[in-house]
């Protein structure tokens, strides 16, 4: 009783492996012929899009050559059009075009390459075309439409004929597509071209020319009614449904690959009916079939060679891997040490660099003022002696020369930076400082200075003196920007989110980077009226404080901002 029971379950259990086989060979079959069919059509479709695309680009300079014919532009400006006709008849027949024809501002016809024939152009209006109300504004434009005159299809292009600039008449040229499509295939499969609107412009069946691939509202056929784009076509709604793979016309399911061509919003689409699948899958199906069990046959026996030559290998390979992790170890780590000691020898370079021109410049500067501010600090103390002298004005003028010593000593900053002493500082006051620095020499070039500050005290950690300086730099900026501007005002603000920002109304930075303006020795001044380093400093005693100098967009003038981080998020910076 147990061993029929026993071979009545390997029979099912047989029987289901075989479906499972079946099934999955099916599958795989499907697969491997759909995508094989795909394939193919997007290879036939690339041929039409190449054959569709040359045909459609074929004439398209045409109409900017003829443009700037003398005679075209002559006849545009009022000459009679006799010659022109005949010229253009000429050009037509040599690039074998339907028509060539020039219209007035009004849309009329006014030379026609089709003069002598009885469905003329001449005389006939185009204005409503959109081709002549895009070439009218000025555009290069295409457009695709049964001839309202011949009631023929046809590509048109045109293009805008400009006499010192101004528009004086469109010229345009009429294409025959009917030859395009001539020579598509009348098997099984199908080829169409529909327009952004879905309406079937080109298509290998004749008789789905002129409908669309979906029914239209009222609002979108009235549209297209009044464009005449299709003459008197009723533009019948085709019998279209989409499946999983493709549309169901007529009954008939089709797998379809398109492409987008290049003019016009055009879409090509190559349509191949579904039933060529089933009967390429059960070939592959047998064909698949056999190969799978030759294959199966080669992999049992390859396998067994393979299992025995594995594990006699598999120590030696065990052995070796150990000895290639170990060995890309070392090397990852002798790397990373030569990555960083590079790092540091290029940081090391820059500064070096840029020491070896400041360092000079520094030792002059110093050398050249030291003696003058030395003076100039005797006399102020000899004046302050004095029994009539002006103590504010003596004690403003020794605030400025020692502003403008600590001024020499900050080109040190770049031999030796980091060594000045931070302290918890107000934006305000700095800015309230800095513009008193320069309000005298601003107002005595009538410059509207307006500072804002914050109502509440906006605290940073930094060096009091080299962020007034920074701010006296930009306030300086902008006041030079303002030389010949008609309007001429300055706005620093103060802002919670601890920045700091110099607005101006001059000429603005004529598309400088603010890697540009912080180059050394880069001025946009002539030459003699500034050495281009203040904003290089600036930008080095922002980058020590950890902050940022940006440029923020301006239409007129403009926009520098400094931020500076939080007291306690600097401190941590500096410690790591």
């Amino acid at each position: 009783m147990t061993k029929p029971r026993s071979k009545r379950v390997a029979l099912v259990a047989a029987s289901l492996l075989l479906a499972a086989a079946i099934g999955a060979l099916l599958w795989v079959s499907i697969t491997v012929v759909l995508k094989s069919e795909i394939a193919d059509s997007k290879s036939q479709l690339s041929l039409y899009q190449s054959t569709l695309n040359a045909g459609l680009k074929r004439h398209a300079h045409l109409p900017f050559v003829l443009s700037q014919d003398p005679h075209v532009v002559a006849t545009a400006r009022g000459t009679p059009t006799t010659d022109l006709n005949v010229r253009l008849k000429a050009f037509a027949e040599s690039a074998e075009l339907e028509a060539i024809y020039l219209m007035d501002m009004t849309g009329l016809t006014i030379a026609a390459s089709n003069f002598d024939q009885a469905q003329t152009f001449l005389g006939r209006n185009y204005g409503f075309r959109p081709y002549f109300q895009n070439a009218v504004a000025g555009a290069y434009s295409q457009f695709f439409a049964i001839g309202v005159t011949t009631l023929r299809p046809g590509y048109f292009i045109s293009a805008p004929v400009r006499i010192d600039g101004k528009t004086v008449g469109v010229v345009a040229i009429k294409a025959d597509l009917s030859q395009i499509g001539a020579d598509w295939p009348d098997g099984e499969a199908s080829i169409l071209v529909s327009n952004p609107d879905g309406v079937i412009v080109l298509a290998s069946n004749p008789d789905w020319r002129y409908r669309t691939l979906e029914a239209h509202s009222d609002t979108e056929r009235a549209r297209l009614a009044q464009a005449r784009q299709f003459a008197n076509e009723p533009l019948t709604p085709m019998n279209w449904t989409n499946g999983r793979l493709g549309p169901n016309i007529d009954g008939v399911s089709y797998i379809q690959t398109t492409v987008a061509l290049d003019a016009l919003g055009w879409t090509l689409h190559y349509l191949v009916p579904a039933s060529n699948l089933w009967r390429k899958v059960a070939t592959a199906m047998a064909a698949a079939g056999l190969a799978a069990i030759i294959a199966t046959a080669i992999w049992l026996y390859i396998r067994s060679l393979r299992i025995r030559q594995a594990l006699r290998h598999s120590q030696d390979d065990r052995r070796k891997l150990r000895a290639a992790n170990t060995k890309l170890e070392t090397e990852i780590a002798v790397r990373r040490q030569a990555e960083s000691r590079l790092e540091d020898a290029q940081k090391e370079l820059r500064r070096t660099s840029k020491l070896a021109a400041l360092g000079q410049l520094s030792a002059s500067v110093t050398h050249e003022l030291g003696q003058p501010l030395s003076a100039l600090k005797t006399h102020i103390t000899a004046a302050e002696l004095g029994a009539t002298a002006d103590t504010g004005l003596l004690k403003k003028l020794g605030g400025l020369v020692h502003r403008m010593e600590a001024i020499t000593t900050d080109l040190r900053f770049f031999a030796k930076p980091g060594n000045d002493r931070f302290e918890i500082l107000d934006l305000n006051q700095i800015a309230k400082d800095a513009a008193d620095v320069v309000r005298p020499q601003i107002e005595a070039s009538a410059i509207d200075l307006r500072v804002t500050t914050s109502p509440t005290k906006v605290e940073v950690l930094g060096n009091k003196l080299r962020l007034e300086q920074v701010v006296v730099n930009l306030l300086s900026n902008a006041k030079t920007a303002l030389t010949d501007a008609d309007i001429r005002q300055i706005e620093l603000a103060v802002g919670d989110d601890r920045s700091i920002t110099v607005t101006d109304t001059g000429i603005g930075l004529n598309g400088q980077s603010m890697d540009d303006l912080a180059e050394p020795f880069f001025t946009t001044q002539a030459s003699g009226d500034g050495l281009g380093l203040g904003l290089a400093i600036s930008t080095e005693i922002i980058r020590d404080h950890h902050g940022s100098l940006h440029i923020l967009p301006n239409s007129q003038g403009a926009t520098f901002k400094l931020t500076l981080p939080r007291g306690d998020h600097f401190t941590e910076q500096k410690a790591s």
